[in-house]
């Protein structure tokens, strides 16, 4: 079971995916207060739960990025939020 979730994140196609989460970035960034807020929250779940099964092949250096950028993230979530 667990070698079939990794196949299927590898057949992802990556312009699709950033192009994705490019749009509900912007969709979050541009919605007023809490609804933005909840939807950059939403993906910020997502990209964790992507984290959690991609950390064991990540490069240290690149783990560290990927925690700093989610951080910021859930800041700007935050933010709006408030």
């Amino acid at each position: 079971m667990k070698g079939t979730r990794e196949a299927r994140l590898a057949r992802i196609n990556p312009t699709a995916a950033f192009l994705g989460a490019l749009l509900v970035v912007l969709v979050g960034l541009f919605a007023p207060g809490v609804i933005g807020g909840v939807v950059l929250l939403a993906l910020a779940a997502g990209l964790i739960y992507l984290m959690s099964r991609t950390w064991p092949i990540t490069a240290p250096r690149t783990r560290a990025i990927r925690v700093i950028m989610l951080g910021l993230l859930v800041l700007v979530a935050l933010v709006k939020i408030l």
